[in-house]
């Protein structure tokens, strides 16, 4: 059996990339990517808390920004309680409207990051990761 043709004599067409190809990596998973790649420098840093932390992406939160935020949050910080890890939550779309270009978003993952890791320590940024 032959394959359809259209009326150009044209077969069926593939995919412009192959799923190995970058090209068909999603932005949300390049971003949960990113998001897993930072938080793992942060290994050390945390030590034996690292299996106590749990480090999540949404789109957006979940609600409206808080009475005391101004703006759309970045991440918020998820204390452990009642068994549960604390968790960190980034949001890939206000993250991605304040950046235009990929390294843009790797430079702020990693400040947010760092600063809810610094915010669970209860440490200044600045001990963490100086500036330099």
């Amino acid at each position: 059996m032959s394959r359809a043709r259209d009326r150009r004599g044209r077969g069926l067409r593939g995919p412009l990339a192959w799923p190995t190809v970058p090209a068909m990596v999603s932005r949300a998973e390049a971003f949960d990517a990113l998001v897993l790649d930072t938080a793992g420098r942060f290994r050390d840093v945390l030590g034996r808390r690292w299996s106590q932390v749990e480090f999540a992406v949404q789109d957006v939160p979940a609600e409206g920004p808080l009475p005391w935020e101004t703006s759309a949050p970045l991440a918020r910080l998820f204390p452990a309680e009642r068994g549960l890890p604390a968790r960190v939550v980034l949001y890939r779309r206000p993250i991605e409207a304040l950046t235009v270009r990929g390294d843009e978003t790797a430079a702020l993952v990693h400040e947010v990051v760092l600063d809810q890791v610094a915010q669970l320590l209860g440490v200044d940024p600045g001990e963490i990761d100086p500036p330099g």
